[in-house]
């Protein structure tokens, strides 16, 4: 039996972002993380679970006519740490990187334990360092782990 064809599955977009990469199962968490919901008039495709060329498999996301700020990138840097950003105009990459997940992160994480500080009526903003696990909340310790929880939390 001979081998198909290559194809292009997934259509190039003319301006905006690439996010590739992702973590299975995470392209949808990435949609959200990004606030593009229902009755978005943005162009978006998400490819799930696809075979990857680093082997294995993926989730993409494509978002035309929109570049992704810092903050944005720290947020899927939590879910799919392994995640490459591309930036496309006029049909070619003009930037290609990385994403680093950050090693404190504030304001972005809710806290899951009831009685942190983060909370209660304080005007406490949450703030998380890196840990071996995922993240550990400064105030209360919880940690939250990178590979099953931290989509919940953001």
């Amino acid at each position: 039996m001979t081998k198909p064809e290559k194809t292009l599955m997934i259509s190039p977009i003319q301006h905006g972002t690439v996010i590739d990469h992702i973590t299975p199962g995470e392209g949808l968490t990435v949609i959200s993380i990004l606030g593009i919901t229902r009755g978005t008039d943005v162009t978006v495709t998400v490819a799930c679970n696809v075979e990857s060329s680093r082997g294995g498999r993926k989730d993409m996301v494509k978002i035309a006519n929109r570049e992704l700020v810092k903050e944005e990138v720290d947020k899927i840097a939590l879910v799919a740490p392994d995640a490459t950003i591309s930036i496309i105009r006029d049909y070619q990459v003009v930037d290609k990187k990385l994403v680093e997940v950050p090693q404190e992160i504030s304001g972005v994480i809710t806290c899951p334990n009831p009685n942190c500080i983060t909370n209660t009526k304080e005007p406490v903003p949450t703030k998380f360092a890196a840990h071996s696990r995922g993240f550990r909340c400064r105030y209360c310790d919880t940690v939250i782990s990178r590979e099953k929880d931290i989509g919940n939390y953001i």
